[in-house]
């Protein structure tokens, strides 16, 4: 009788070994890791979003699409009324209008004329353009200049600086920007922000003349306006947005993948949250935000159907930007070289010390020498 209740102990304690083992099983088996590796295991994300895709891979696409209307099929590109609205502009007046800016542009910029830098910048140009909404002709130059920018005036006039060939990866990542201010020239966007701004200058004309200043105000405010071509290089969100939504089509008509377009802007993106202060020109008045991205990426996946393959870059690209940052670095060695003839102020000039022994060569106030003086002759009273 003794020994079943011993053997029932047994088996109770026994039992109750077996389930503290089951229950630190987990903790054992974490507590065995190398403590380094728990650190980089990062804690269960939750499923992402679909319109997020990863950096680091394209965006899905479907193989068959239904766009809603025109603007979302790509198959009607050149046969859509894009940039319809409000403009006082006529396509001929648009033209006029651009070419007088570019000849402003080009007076006060230096292009690039290698031959082979601008053939290259056309024909990439002129390929997007010929997959485009473009309803006149494009004109596209290089111009001489470290910053990473680009831009189309009205009318087709198009500058591409030689900053953001350097700082593209890849051709379609140049092909992106230069469809982007494409889409600004087919949807007109430059004409229509000078007619909103002559609506409203129209508007204010009877409230300057009814005010206390009459005719005097209102030619204030015409002095004060004289400067108005930037309304032709600054958009609203609205508008960025919709050659965001236009570009992506354009450079996939072209043949190129539309997913370098965001990878461009993530990498923009990620320079300024790196380095504050440095996302460039191009960007400036509406940088590539998070909602642009994401945008960019729903209209990838929900309005362009999936191709077997795409243009990414060419050896070509490769080439013509090497061949371009030696003549950016020739260029700078020229600005550099000693003995080069410099332009000096007159206040540099004056603080050189002069070899001359006469007194009356120089004044004080550091006046020119060389000037003609009128003096007393020493034999007059």
């Amino acid at each position: 009788m003794t020994q079943i209740p011993r053997l029932a102990l047994g088996l109770t304690v026994a039992g109750l070994l077996v389930t503290t083992a089951s229950l630190a099983t987990p903790w054992h088996q974490q507590s065995s890791q190398d403590p380094g590796q728990t650190q980089t295991q990062a804690p269960p994300q939750p499923a992402p979003a679909q319109t997020q895709a990863p950096q680091d891979q394209p965006v899905p696409q479907k193989d068959t699409v239904h766009p809603k209307n025109s603007k979302e099929d790509v198959e009607a590109i050149g046969n859509r009324n894009i940039g319809k609205g409000v403009n006082f502009y006529s396509l001929e007046h648009e033209i006029a209008l651009g070419k007088s800016l570019a000849q402003e542009v080009e007076r006060s910029s230096k292009l690039i004329d290698d031959p082979v830098v601008t053939e290259y910048v056309n024909r990439v140009g002129q390929n997007l353009v010929r997959n485009s909404d473009a309803r006149v002709p494009f004109t596209i130059k290089v111009i001489d200049s470290d910053e990473v920018n680009a831009f189309a005036l009205p009318g087709g006039f198009f500058y591409v600086n030689s900053g953001l060939i350097l700082r593209a990866q890849e051709e379609s990542e140049l092909a992106g920007v230069m469809a982007h201010e494409i889409s600004h020239v087919c949807a007109r966007h430059g004409t229509k922000n000078a007619t909103k701004g002559e609506a409203m200058q129209l508007a204010m004309i009877p409230l300057m003349l009814l005010g206390p200043g009459g005719w005097a105000g209102y030619g204030i405010y015409e002095a004060a306006s004289l400067a108005i071509p930037v309304t032709y290089l600054k958009f609203s969100r609205d508008a960025e947005r919709e050659a965001d939504y236009l570009g992506v089509e354009y450079m996939y008509k072209a043949g190129y993948d539309p997913n370098s377009y965001v990878t461009f802007f993530e990498r923009i993106q990620a320079d300024e949250k790196r380095r504050p202060g440095t996302i460039p020109k191009v960007f400036s008045t509406h940088p590539p935000t998070p909602d642009r991205i994401e945008a960019t990426q729903k209209e990838i996946a929900r309005i362009l159907p999936a191709r077997p393959e795409y243009i990414v870059t060419t050896s070509e690209f490769d080439s013509v930007k090497s061949r371009l940052r030696n003549i950016m670095f020739a260029r700078k060695v020229s600005d550099n070289a000693p003995g080069k003839p410099t332009l000096r102020t007159k206040t540099a000039q004056s603080k050189q010390p002069t070899s001359t022994t006469d007194p009356n060569a120089t004044t004080s106030d550091g006046t020119d020498d060389s000037r003609p003086t009128l003096k007393r002759r020493p034999d007059q009273p």
